[in-house]
């Protein structure tokens, strides 16, 4: 099916006036919240934002000019990547739903090439990433100029939904709205000005804005910021007939258009232990070097002190006192430890998911003793599969529905009906996976079930004969 043509259509004052005003208060309300989510996941040498969250004594400097030791230890970023690790250790397995066997592996080798075109695992661990850190990943399916199906990954800090006034789970409209310093661009994502647009344009600071409807995608340029300066829009028609958009919280959170993010509950601890940890080092520093007291000894202090050295008083009561010298504090340590607790359990991930073994976690001689230890991210991946796999249906859906519109490849309604298959998160050994593989073949699970809990698909088997 071809494409319907494009054609530029001036919009009104008013009308550009209102969008570009509800993309202002949007990002004004919630960007500095999806920029801290980041800066404490990512703390970027640069910046340093968790170096924000400590308190004024410990970063002014003291009467001398000195500064406060710092210590960062960044406990979320990798609590976030084990996250990503078990819930993605491998790609799902994708199963067509379609009633014809030839049918189905046509189908799911047009999906697995597709989403391979698109990133493959890569992927699904920018999907699972974005989505912990922000607490929802929104996913574009949109046919670019050489009519190639493209799956954008939207990060919060570029969109602004207007959800429907009856209905929260429902989208009126939506825009994806992004700044360039430089005009000079290079046509980017999601839709182009024509050539001679982007070359007449000579402005220091360019807002991009892409609003899909149901109906249309608008496309348009904002030269500094400058409403009554705003290029024509350059609109397509929607092929799809509704908005191909798929949108994944992370942790469901009812009423809201947001999920529940991984790093929000981790930020107050965070700032805790950054703030004990350079307490520690402060004192550290301090009394990691012995100190002495001269008392009634002339020229004391012009003399080293060190083996071999001596004075020579007649002053009876002289006397050199010691003090310094770093000691032993439990109350700090065990503070320090109880932190540490405290983010493994809002998070779910403790060090033994890295494999950081610690004399205290017992015994773990069998395969449920160390689930019973990680019951909680065991718990937390099941949960977030469910969203997430949702989500990847959908996609999947709209990635066959664009490629019957472009003719690639034709498919019925009926037929784009899909089912995932997720790899075990834990663990486990080859040989461990081929005998309960072999237990649940005689018990009767089809075939094809089980290959793709093993990981492998009739796709993958066709292309390695």
């Amino acid at each position: 099916m071809a494409r319907k043509s494009e054609n530029t259509t001036p919009v009104g004052l008013k009308g550009m006036n209102e969008l570009f005003g509800n993309i202002k208060q949007y990002q004004a309300t919630r960007l500095p919240t999806y920029q801290k989510l980041w800066g404490y996941y990512r703390n970027p040498h640069d910046s340093q934002t968790q170096r924000e969250g400590l308190p004024a004594r410990l970063k002014r400097k003291d009467a001398f000019g000195a500064a406060k030791e710092i210590v960062i230890e960044n406990d979320i970023a990798w609590r976030v990547h084990a996250m990503i690790d078990f819930m993605f250790s491998r790609e799902p397995t994708i199963q067509s739903l379609a009633t014809s066997s030839e049918r189905a592996d046509d189908i799911e080798r047009f999906l697995k090439d597709t989403i391979k075109a698109n990133g493959g695992m890569n992927f699904y661990h920018n999907l699972a990433l974005i989505g912990a850190i922000y607490g929802f990943v929104d996913l574009l399916v949109r046919i670019d100029d050489s009519k190639q199906i493209v799956i954008e990954t939207l990060a919060a800090p570029r969109i602004v939904p207007k959800l429907s006034a009856s209905d929260y789970r429902k989208l009126d409209s939506y825009v994806i709205a992004w700044d360039e310093e430089n005009s000079g661009i290079q046509k980017t994502l999601l839709g182009k000005l024509k050539s001679k647009v982007l070359q007449k344009n000579t402005a220091k600071s360019v807002s991009h804005i892409y609003h899909l409807t149901p109906e249309y995608f608008d496309y348009a340029l904002v030269p500094n910021g400058d409403i009554s300066h705003h290029s024509k829009v350059t609109r397509t028609p929607n092929p799809f007939g509704y908005m191909p958009l798929v949108h994944i919280q992370n942790m469901s959170q009812p009423f809201h258009y947001e999920g529940l993010g991984e790093v929000e509950p981790l930020i107050s601890l965070q700032d805790e232990l950054n703030t004990r940890l350079s307490d520690r080092a402060n004192r550290v520093t301090f009394h990691a070097f012995k100190m002495y007291l001269g008392k009634g000894i002339d020229g004391f202090v012009d003399r080293q002190v060190g083996p071999g050295q001596m004075w020579a008083t007649e002053n009876l009561d002289a006397e050199i006192e010691e003090f310094g010298g770093d000691a032993h504090t439990p109350s700090e340590d065990s503070h320090i430890a109880e932190i540490r607790d405290a983010l493994d359990k809002a998070s779910g991930i403790s060090p033994l998911v890295t494999g950081s073994v610690r004399d205290r976690i017992g015994n773990l001689t069998s395969e449920n003793a160390l689930r019973i230890v990680m019951m909680g991210l065991l718990a937390k991946t099941a949960k977030k599969r469910i969203n997430y796999g949702d989500g990847l249906i959908k996609m999947c859906n709209m990635i066959l529905h664009a490629a019957t519109i472009t003719g690639e490849f034709v498919t019925k309604p009926e037929e784009r009906l899909v089912r995932l298959d997720w790899p075990e998160p834990m663990p486990i050994g080859e040989s461990q996976s081929l005998v309960n593989a072999e237990k649940k073949l005689r018990i009767g699970v089809p075939q094809k079930q089980v290959l793709a809990e093993l990981g492998y698909s009739k796709i993958d088997q066709i292309e390695e004969s």
